[in-house]
């Protein structure tokens, strides 16, 4: 099925599909595609989660009536062509390099993040944020690194993306307020568990302690813990750490204390689980 029939097909199945928090492993590059550039035109304000719903028909309804154009809520090329560089391009008709705008653009910046190289946000633009997250996932992938987004790299993006090999277990107990994926424009790379101020933190495996300080990238005082065949797990946030690089620590040692440091709203513990460099949803490995 073409890109443009299955963004027609997802927005008027909006009615027809599950809750968007069961399914946010399941968004579609097309439809994510379609929010951004809504959002570019100030028609959208949601998340960009590549899920159909009424949020999204709505803003396309906005656009085709204010463009004049038969107002069905569907995004076909008369629509997409409304929307004017941010809807043009199809992902894989031409090589993606720095500098590129567009539909694919976009729909090439999901697919990075889906498969845990998030760009700082989804804005149809290849800037060289963009093209870091791009270099990631080629070195991840074994592919040669050019930052360029060709045949090769798609191919490699429309295999899953990758799971934990290990069971972990819980950093602490309580509910997740923010899970891994989609967050308004941008892309979450891990799950928040609030708590309160001096909640002792666990390690949730055995390992070695990599990294014990301060973050300078917004993740204030953060412990990675390196757990073998590739897995590390990141605990941030932080207000006391209580290891030390390169110190070796059980489950369940405690890695420090509930926060709220570097670019944070409230205590709670940002906790990250990477496969290789790749952020991967910890929530189906933790016991």
């Amino acid at each position: 099925m073409c890109p443009r029939a299955l963004t027609a097909l997802l927005l008027a199945a909006a009615s027809a599909v599950a809750p968007a928090a069961a399914r946010a492993a399941e968004g579609n590059a097309q439809v994510a595609a379609l929010q951004v550039a809504l959002r570019a035109h100030g028609f959208y304000g949601g998340t960009v989660d590549g899920l159909p719903g009424p949020q999204t028909a709505l803003a396309v309804r906005v656009l085709q009536r204010g463009r004049g154009l038969p107002v069905d809520g569907v995004a076909g090329p008369r629509t997409r062509a409304a929307l004017g560089s941010f809807g043009r391009g199809t992902l894989g008709r031409r090589i993606l390099g720095g500098g590129a705008v567009g539909w694919d653009v976009a729909a090439l910046q999901f697919e990075l993040a889906r498969h845990g190289f998030p760009c700082a946000e989804f804005d149809g633009h290849l800037g060289r944020r963009t093209v870091a997250a791009l270099r990631r996932f080629q070195r991840w992938a074994g592919l040669g690194v050019d930052g360029r987004a060709g045949p090769a790299t798609l191919a490699a993006l429309r295999r899953p993306p990758a799971g934990s090999p290990l069971v972990l277990g819980w950093p602490l107990r309580g509910p997740v307020t923010d899970g891994f994926g989609p967050r308004r424009a941008r892309f979450h790379a891990g799950i928040d568990f609030p708590a309160e101020f001096g909640r002792p933190v666990a390690s949730a495996g055995a390992g070695r302690v990599v990294y014990a300080r301060w973050h300078p990238g917004g993740y204030g005082l953060m412990a990675t813990v390196e757990h073998g065949l590739g897995v590390k797990t990141r605990y941030a946030h932080l207000s006391r750490l209580d290891v030390r690089r390169g110190q070796l620590v059980r489950a369940g040692t405690q890695v420090g204390i509930v926060g709220s440091t570097g670019f944070s709203t409230g205590p709670h513990l940002h906790f990250e689980l990477r496969v290789r460099g790749a952020a991967v949803d910890p929530l189906p490995a933790l016991r």
